[in-house]
């Protein structure tokens, strides 16, 4: 079992070799990316932050409940921060179980719980220059607007 916040292009490939082993009947690996369109808004790229020492912490403990709760060690999880172009991963979870459905339910586990309690903050950059801070919603789900960054030049 293994949590990282990283500041490189994370490879898929890797983290699904940490987590192979013939015991395992399922491996399930979720990657979240930089896309294009949110909220009917170009994107150009997204830059994430953390509060790092708090985020590596959580990171750790939801993983350690999902191997717990799930009934595997076999679990990888890494989230990127930096300035991420278009297509690129922002995170990667792996997990591998001897049965499918606790390997796809401890990877949905661990998406949410980081979603909702991992300090990690992204700022959209849009086609048209500006940017704009997105948290995730806790109650419904949804991502929310929480403020409007200028594109620096003159108002």
């Amino acid at each position: 079992m293994r949590t990282a916040i990283v500041e490189r292009p994370i490879d898929a490939q890797q983290l699904l070799g940490e987590v192979a082993r013939v015991a395992n009947g399922a491996t399930v690996l979720f990657l979240g990316t930089v896309r294009e369109v949110n909220d009917g808004r170009e994107v150009s790229g997204m830059e994430y932050s953390a509060y790092r020492s708090m985020a590596e912490r959580e990171l750790a403990d939801i993983a350690r409940e999902a191997a717990e709760r799930f009934d595997t060690r076999d679990i990888v999880v890494e989230h990127r921060i930096g300035t991420l172009e278009l297509g690129e991963a922002s995170v990667a979870i792996a997990v591998a179980h001897p049965h499918r459905g606790a390997a796809y339910e401890a990877n949905r586990y661990i998406i949410e719980q980081l979603k909702q309690r991992v300090p990690i903050w992204k700022l959209e950059h849009y086609v048209d220059g500006t940017r704009e801070w997105v948290a995730a919603e806790r109650r419904e789900g949804r991502e929310e607007r929480r403020e409007v960054v200028g594109s620096g030049g003159a108002a």
